[in-house]
This record gives structure tokens, C-alpha cells and sequence, in this order.
């Protein structure tokens, strides 16, 4: 099937068009404000550690991810899906009166919780398209939906980044939080019936346990998110740098957008070979190809001249995803749907709360160590999250013919 008619099939079915809209319009939102706000704290206090604090303050709340994905499986996911994004719509012109130093504590308010309904809402989204999208699309519509939020990370950055440099942060929190207004407008449009959960007796600790055990037993699915986990451990730590490598190149702060552009480019091509690159190496083989890419991408950073920078930029950004596409969609096979939201929000807190510790590892060192030892310390970390799946690339071969079009996320 070309690309061409897997778009079709999906827009023309209304409520996966609907599904596909939200998702790209508050993800352009998210990306504009998650460059804009670190460029804003570089501006206002001058240290690169605190602006790494910005996006630290996004993915801590990762840490409660069992917990909070729990929350997705108490009630319908519709309405719960646009809570989530009436929430940060509403918290987010508050940030209008941050213009000093003193007032970073309100912005680092606002992106904590921001991040903590951005958990809930991943725990969230796969159950509410399964219910929201026919079966017979569902491998269409995640694949075009992958390529599409990459997509956003073309414009988004760029876009954040000229918002800001002409009318400031306050003015790019607005633009985000109309995106999320805007989503879930979309998300109330849906013509989608969704049966009210069962009553359980378990209380909210028995119920995220039982997530987290299925996924932790899972010998399919634990390999696969423990080395998630590890390479999110390197690109927080990585991540933490941006604005060392931007400074040494000799660019304003804003350049990180040019960075992150690239960086979505990748991204945009290897959402489109991953189905078919899945299908011929198996979940590990393609991970370790993807994490082994980004290892040498990191480390060529350490060269300070402009198109390496950006040829870095868009490895990472083809590398990075291929662990996180391999481990999440093992979870959309493997989970039940009663427990989706509880096994998506545990394998999202081993997958990304290591992201956490790496940024805050990042933001202590890059004021105190000098950047090319980092970069290289990074890449080399990078690579040692390799070595459990290539030791497995025989169980690899045994899942190679299993596609992620072919299953069925529910």
C-alpha cells in the first residue's frame, strides 16, 4: 500500500482524521513551548543549568507514571482526554507574568504539572483510539500519526523560536495553550462509545501493581524497555547540553530550534521505515541499530562547526525513536485493554524517568566540565545500552516477521 492511500484511508474514516488532528495540534503547541521555555530561562538568568531545569520540570512527573496511568483506566477516555488538555490551556496564560528571575518558580510550576497531565494523556491515548478507530485501521492510522507528531518537530521548534524572538515567552505559552483548546474541541467531536470501567475492588496501589507486574514478567516486553530506559538515561544527559553545544558554536540561544529541526527531520524519515525496517530485523536488532547511530551522532557533537551540528541533529533524531517505537508498540500488542493504561504508564516511567535523572546529571556537569568530555561520555553510555539486546539478536530473529501495521493496539 503507498503512503498516499494509507493517508486517504485514514482521513476519510472522521473520527481517525478527528484523533489525528488533536494529537498534531497540541503537539505543536508542546514542542513550541518546550524549546521556547528554555531559550526564556537562558535569557532571563544566563545559565545553561537552569535551562535544562525547564524540560527537567516537564518529564519529572514521568517518576509517578504507574500511578498516573492507573487514572486512565478508572474512567472513559474521551472526557478524560479533554480534561487533559482544558487543563494546561488553563494553566498556561498564568505564565504572562513571568519577566524576571524571580518568577522562574511559576513557569517551573506550570511545565511540572503541565508534564504530569501529558502522563496521564499517553496512558490515555492508545485505549481512546482503539475505541475511537476502526479496527481495520489502526496499523494505518499509528503509523501516519508517528510521522505526522515527528513532522511537528520541523515547525514547531522553528515556529517557537520566531514567536519568541519577536513577542517574547508569554506570547508562546498563549499560542500553546490555544493548541490545547483546540484539541479538545476535536477530541469532543468524537462519535465514540466507551463502556464505563468495571467496578474493582483493588484499591489504586493493588491496581498499579497489577500493571506493573504483568509488564515486568513480560519476557518479551521487559528487555525492550529496560534498554528504553537506558538510552533515555544518555539523551536526558544529552539533552542537558543543548545550549553548551549552541554557545560553542558561537549562536544565540534561538538556534536551538535550527537543532531540533533537524532533529524532527530524522524522526520524520525513520517513522517512515519503521514498519518495514521492524519487520526485517526484529524489535531488537532495529532498536540497537537506531541506539548505536544515535551513540556516534552524540559523540560527533564534540566537533564545533555548524553542519556537523545539524547532520548530528538528524541522527539523533532517526536513532533515538527506534528503541521507544520497538518497546511501545510490544506494549500495544502485548497489554490487555483493561490494563493498557496501568502497563503504558509503567513502561512509560522506566522508559522516561531515566530521561529525568540524565537531564538533571546534565545540568550539574555542563557549567562545571568542559563539553567535548561530556559528549563523548554520553556517546559511549549510549552504546554500552546495546549489549543486552545484541546478546538477544537470536531472539530478535524469532519476531522479525511481526509488524506493528499488523497488530492491534487494543
Amino acid at each position: 500500500m503507498t503512503p498516499n492511500w494509507t493517508v486517504v484511508r485514514v482521513l476519510r474514516d472522521r473520527d481517525a482524521a478527528l484523533c489525528l488532528a488533536a494529537l498534531v495540534v497540541s503537539g505543536f503547541g508542546t514542542s513550541a513551548l518546550w524549546l521556547a521555555s528554555g531559550v526564556w530561562v537562558k535569557d532571563l538568568t544566563g545559565s545553561n543549568g537552569l535551562a535544562a531545569l525547564c524540560v527537567l520540570a516537564l518529564w519529572a512527573p514521568t517518576l509517578a507514571g504507574p500511578a498516573l496511568g492507573t487514572l486512565a483506566d478508572l474512567t472513559r477516555r474521551r472526557p478524560l482526554m479533554i480534561a487533559l488538555n482544558l487543563l494546561p490551556a488553563a494553566l498556561l496564560p498564568t505564565l504572562v507574568t513571568v519577566d524576571s528571575p524571580g518568577r522562574l518558580w511559576l513557569l517551573l510550576t506550570v511545565l511540572f504539572l503541565y508534564g504530569a497531565a501529558a502522563v496521564v494523556h499517553e496512558a490515555a491515548k492508545s485505549a481512546l483510539v482503539a475505541a475511537a478507530v476502526a479496527p481495520e485501521l489502526l496499523g494505518d492510522f499509528n503509523g501516519l500519526r508517528t510521522t505526522a507528531v515527528e513532522g511537528m518537530k520541523l515547525l514547531a521548534p522553528l515556529a517557537g523560536a520566531g514567536v519568541y524572538a519577536a513577542y517574547g515567552g508569554p506570547s508562546v505559552a498563549l499560542l500553546d495553550a490555544a493548541s490545547f483548546v483546540c484539541a479538545a474541541g476535536l477530541y469532543a467531536c468524537l462519535r465514540v462509545r466507551e463502556e464505563r470501567p468495571a467496578p474493582s475492588a483493588l484499591g489504586l496501589r493493588e491496581r498499579t501493581a497489577e500493571g506493573t507486574r504483568f509488564l515486568w514478567g513480560h519476557p518479551r516486553l521487559r528487555p525492550l524497555v529496560l534498554a528504553g530506559g537506558a538510552v533515555m538515561l544518555c539523551a536526558g544527559f544529552n539533552g542537558a547540553l543543548i545550549y553548551a553545544v549552541v554557545e560553542r558554536l558561537g549562536h544565540s540561544p534561538a538556534y536551538t530550534g535550527a537543532l531540533y529541526a533537524a532533529q524532527g527531520a530524522g524522526s520524520v524519515a525513520v517513522g517512515l521505515v519503521s514498519g518495514p525496517a521492524l519487520r526485517r530485523l526484529g524489535e531488537r536488532r532495529f532498536a540497537a541499530c537506531g541506539i548505536a547511530l544515535t551513540a556516534v551522532a552524540v559523540a560527533a557533537r564534540a566537533i564545533p562547526l555548524d553542519a556537523v551540528a545539524l547532520v548530528c541533529g538528524a541522527a539523533i533524531g532517526a536513532g533515538l525513536p527506534c528503541v521507544l517505537i520497538a518497546a511501545l508498540t510490544a506494549v500495544q500488542q502485548e497489554a490487555p485493554g483493561p490494563l493498557l493504561g496501568r502497563v503504558s504508564g509503567t513502561a512509560d516511567t522506566l522508559l522516561f524517568a531515566p530521561n529525568v535523572i540524565g537531564l538533571a546529571a546534565g545540568a550539574g556537569l555542563v557549567d562545571a566540565v568542559k563539553l567535548p568530555p561530556l559528549l563523548l561520555l554520553g556517546g559511549l553510555g549510549l552504546l554500552a545500552a546495546t549489549v543486552p539486546l545484541a546478546q538477544r539478536a537470536a531472539s530478535a530473529s524469532r519476531t522479525a516477521a511481526r509488524s506493528p501495521s499488523d497488530a492491534n493496539p487494543a
